[in-house]
């Protein structure tokens, strides 16, 4: 166990090992199968700089416990803002007058999970920097973009930072703690020539520290300098873009951040509420093709300072690497402790809650694509006309029926093999099914998003990270203005 989580979360709240013993043991009811206290205290803070003046900043600490006790498909839930042995016996004593079984003696060791590190470091970046250190921050990257481009206009930074512990505490005799640190700068500039505006967006993150972002660099340049650069040059894209064509063209997938059409349209399909409420397009097929032989797709919380990394799930699992689809073949689910128990296998180490007031639901961590054999320009160069994707915005996907629609937020038109003009107000319309058995070319250029991803199920958003090589889908349809 941490000292950090255990000072914080139990020390600090007069709560003994004992205290924790006696309160676990009395989730043992007849007919129960499993029951857990998940602790969490985070700190938040978030400054907001617009225009060059700071126009909202905060520190916000949260922290409470959430209990569950479920049998069969029957879940009993309740949560409280207060840590402290008093009120969590009450919360208890609720769940159990709910499940109307008596006690019975069905007592368990705590099983003390060895904690891992390596996926991230375990400490605070809140105090690295002072506030005013941070503004300096804010405001060096402002003038940065504005001297970078006479068209720029607008400028927004939001630097936000948060230090999470949590406590997973459980009847099956889990009892491990985690800490984990979250960092994220968003930048949004705006551009204007001639009356026509647009916009540009970038920034980026992960599981690290304040000093980890200043020391960072990237190609040469600091990383928050090229996410800059990297907003100011799609601004620019879109300020000189032309009308997108309507049809049926092939299509590359750049790497990185298009990898959120796999998030949306394949991982969530996949995710073990879904396919056992038999509600998700691949339900009915483990052991089956639903890929093109080239597609092996990846679920893994244990890469290095990534936005989706866990050591521990929400439920005490320890992070680890996934494979879902091998070789174009189903192998395997995202899954809880809940639903795997009902579905008669195990938990992936998928569940994750917003926070100890929400119950944990199976989501993703890192989901991505695994490199193939070609080169990019390989992909460029086989196609006489079509479009390249370079970035793709959030999009609507019915998970029952496979079919998607998303936002081209950075495309180009791809003429005898060269990449050419970039194109606006675009989008992507397919079937996933359809679109995964038509990726004829997968490059060897496997990379992740920034880290600005945020993913929202059931009204609860977690972090998660996306990625995937530059992939060509032989046919797809562009809606557009034509």
């Amino acid at each position: 166990m941490s000292s950090i989580v255990y000072d914080n979360i139990l020390i600090k709240n007069n709560i003994s090992e004992c205290d924790l013993f006696n309160l676990i043991s009395s989730l043992y009811i007849k007919d129960s199968d499993y029951g857990d206290l998940f602790f969490q205290n985070i700190t938040m803070e978030s400054i907001f700089l617009e225009e060059k003046i700071i126009k909202n900043s905060f520190i916000n600490i949260n922290n409470g416990v959430g209990i569950r006790l479920i049998s069969g498909t029957k879940t009993s839930f309740s949560y409280s803002n207060k840590i402290n042995f008093r009120s969590i016996e009450k919360l208890i004593n609720k769940i159990k007058f709910i499940h109307l079984n008596r006690k019975y003696n069905k007592k368990k060791n705590f099983i003390y999970v060895p904690e891992k590190e390596y996926f991230y470091k375990k400490y605070s970046s809140l105090n690295f920097l002072f506030n005013k250190d941070k503004i300096e921050l804010l405001l060096y990257l402002d003038n940065y973009i504005r001297k970078s481009n006479c068209y720029i206009n607008y400028v927004s930074l939001n630097l936000i930072s948060s230090y999470e512990l949590v406590l997973v505490v459980s009847t099956d005799g889990i009892f491990v703690g985690d800490v984990r640190p979250l960092i994220n700068l968003s930048i949004k500039i705006q551009l204007e020539k001639n009356n026509y505006k647009q916009i540009g967006f970038g920034g980026g993150g992960g599981r690290y520290l304040y000093e980890d972002l200043i020391n960072k660099y990237y190609k040469g340049v600091s990383i928050i300098e090229y996410w800059a650069d990297e907003a100011i040059r799609i601004g620019i894209n879109n300020l000189y873009a032309v009308n997108s064509p309507l049809g049926k063209f092939p299509v590359v997938l750049g790497s990185g951040s298009p990898g959120i059409l796999l998030h949306e349209a394949v991982g969530h399909g996949l995710e073990g509420d879904f396919i056992r409420n038999n509600i998700s397009v691949y339900s009915n097929l483990i052991g089956k093709k639903v890929a093109s032989d080239l597609c092996t797709v990846v679920d893994d919380s244990t890469i290095y300072g990534l936005r989706g990394s866990l050591n521990i799930d929400d439920e005490g699992i320890l992070g680890r690497k996934k494979v879902l689809i091998k070789d174009g073949i189903l192998k395997s689910f995202i899954l809880d402790k809940f639903n795997a128990k009902l579905m008669h296998l195990n938990s992936t180490g998928n569940a994750r809650r917003e926070s100890y007031a929400f119950l944990p639901i199976p989501r993703m961590t890192s989901t991505y694509l695994v490199n193939g054999k070609n080169n990019f320009l390989d992909l460029i160069n086989s196609i006489e006309y079509g479009i390249y994707i370079a970035n793709l915005s959030s999009g609507q996907v019915d998970i029952t029926s496979g079919k998607f629609v998303f936002t081209i937020l950075e495309g180009y038109l791809i003429k005898k093999g060269k990449i050419s003009s970039p194109i606006k107000e675009a989008t992507l319309i397919g079937s996933v099914i359809d679109i995964m058995n038509n990726i004829s070319m997968v490059a060897n250029d496997l990379n992740f998003d920034s880290g600005n991803g945020m993913c929202g199920k059931d009204g609860q958003n977690v972090p998660v990270s996306v990625g995937q090589p530059s992939l060509k889908i032989d046919s797809m349809i562009i809606g557009g203005t034509g």
